[in-house]
């Protein structure tokens, strides 16, 4: 878990995970509350569901990215054994 923790937080995992937030996301919260924002109607719990759907495509960029990090690492390894 410190390793897979300690790759998500390095640069090139963050800066993508944020770039992927900050597109994807727009584009989900366009989609799926759009509406609301338009008419105003924008509470608390909008406010939350506005903010995990801006999360999910940064976990799922994040989360792809340390594992195709750790899958090189494991093919480079078993190259060298």
């Amino acid at each position: 878990m410190r390793d897979w923790l300690r790759l998500a937080f390095t640069g090139s995992v963050m800066r993508r995970g944020l770039l992927y937030a900050v597109v994807v996301g727009s584009v989900l919260v366009g989609i799926n509350h759009g509406d609301a924002i338009l008419h105003g109607d924008v509470d608390g719990g909008r406010l939350r569901r506005i903010a995990l759907t801006v999360l999910v495509p940064f976990l799922v960029s994040t989360s792809s990215g340390v594992a195709a990090i750790r899958a090189m690492r494991g093919s480079r390894d078993e190259h060298e054994r």
